[in-house]
């Protein structure tokens, strides 16, 4: 996500940063490349010109000029300027006052509306919610079939009716079950079409006109570039749309419908889809994804996934095994598979502030790969190695080597790395480490 983008604006800035005090030529120059970069990444073009104009007029101030830091100044104009554009602060999803809420989901044929309903029943569900899901959708049976099958798969009931069944009427017969089920959310998959046409706009129109609906959301997949941010317009003006999910972000290197689409609409963006998981798929922060574009991480969403993945019992037991100096293998490997669990490596390393240029110098798919092969290599020892690590000699490290495929080699990098994390989290619980580092380890 952002990619191209964010490798882009790092090498601006860098560039920046080995000037030292800077001129008004010096920002021009940097920021025709950042009008690049943002035209490349298809941003719309309204846009790109009023960002660049609002940070070229702040950054000729005062506050970059006679700066000591002016590289500094303009990126931190440039983070805020890119909040602005985004939209500042939560959008978060609005309740009916009196329960059940509505949310209906709009959308054309492939933006993965179907999938998006049950992941947001799904976090609604996380969040304490208690939803129906309700396939609208009687263009597609296929769809239908779909919805059905997610809801099972994720133990949310789900409303459905015939195929040869009219929307209006399938969502009305919804409601009733939903008052009698006592639902707190109800999330309506409506049917698309291929493009925008006149019969959908005027169906769609009739099923809010008769729900009178909390929220309208148009689910947007994120790879159709400009083409979204056009169909948010024409969907907005027909429908009154109350916010934006953008699907498929995670294969957008570009990212230039995220960064037009809610300045050119008006719309706000509530969610983004990041993958095909059913937790591949969370609220939309502005000021955290900025964050990622300017290389800088995202350290609270990677906090907020591991305190959905992690056992608090085995986070207390973990901290009792390093205070105690019994951490060993068997623990880490333990830590290693919680870990995959929270999504894709290459995501979660691009939360960690500067880790993301690491990871993108490894070939695709080269993170999981690292962690089988230290899977393997623990698997190889025995329970006592596992505990006790200093055991292993030269013997045991070549049969652990030929046991999972590996080199001696690898072997004697994993126990070394495996040293120096157990001095690092010593140091951690122990309040050794600078305060900024220290909520990382234990």
């Amino acid at each position: 996500m952002f990619e191209v983008l964010s490798d882009k604006l790092s090498a601006v800035f860098r560039r920046l940063s080995s000037r030292g005090r800077l001129n008004e030529k010096d920002i021009d120059d940097a920021l025709r490349q950042v009008r690049l970069a943002l035209l490349e990444a298809d941003v719309n073009f309204k846009v790109v010109k009023a960002f660049t104009d609002s940070v070229r007029e702040r950054s000729l101030g005062a506050e970059v000029l006679e700066s000591l830091t002016p590289a500094q100044q303009v990126i931190k104009i440039v983070n805020e300027e890119l909040i602005k554009i985004l939209g500042e602060g939560e959008s978060r999803l609005e309740p009916s006052s009196r329960p059940p809420s509505i949310a209906m989901l709009v959308g054309l044929q492939g933006g993965g509306k179907t999938t998006t309903a049950a992941k947001l029943a799904l976090h609604l569900k996380h969040s304490g919610q208690k939803p129906l899901l309700v396939a609208a959708d009687n263009r597609r049976p296929a769809g239908i079939e779909q919805l059905a099958a997610l809801g099972e798969q994720f133990e949310i009931p789900v409303y459905r009716e015939k195929a040869s069944s009219k929307s209006r009427d399938v969502c009305t017969h919804a409601l009733k079950k939903a008052k009698e089920l006592a639902v707190t959310w109800v999330v309506i998959d409506t049917a698309g079409r291929m493009h925008i046409d006149e019969p959908m706009m005027a169906e769609l129109a009739s099923v809010k006109k008769e729900l009178k609906p909390d929220e309208v959301l148009l689910v947007v997949d994120a790879m159709t570039g400009q083409d979204a941010v056009r169909m948010a317009e024409e969907f907005n003006s027909r429908l009154g749309l109350s916010g934006l999910i953008l699907t498929k972000m995670d294969g957008d290197a570009r990212g230039g419908a995220a960064l037009s689409i809610r300045w050119v609409s008006g719309v706000p963006i509530k969610f983004i889809g990041i993958g095909e998981k059913a937790d591949a798929f969370e609220p939309f922060h502005p000021d955290r994804l900025t964050s990622r574009i300017l290389g800088m991480g995202d350290v609270l969403t990677f906090i907020e996934k591991a305190e959905k993945t992690f056992d608090q019992k085995q986070v207390k037991e973990l901290e009792k095994k390093v205070r105690t100096a019994s951490f060993n293998l068997e623990d880490f490997l333990s830590q290693l598979r919680e870990i995959q669990k929270m999504g894709p490596v290459a995501q979660l390393v691009d939360m960690l502030p500067g880790a993301s240029q690491f990871s993108r110098q490894l070939p695709a798919g080269m993170e999981e790969k690292q962690l089988k092969k230290v899977e393997a290599m623990i698997l190889s020892m025995t329970p006592q190695e596992r505990r006790s690590p200093d055991i292993i000699d030269g013997s045991r490290r070549r049969r652990i080597a030929q046991g999972s495929g590996v080199k001696p080699q690898d072997v004697n990098q994993l126990l070394n790395q495996f040293r120096q994390m157990q001095k690092l989290m010593k140091m951690g619980v122990s309040g050794k480490l600078p305060k900024n580092l220290r909520g990382m380890f234990g």
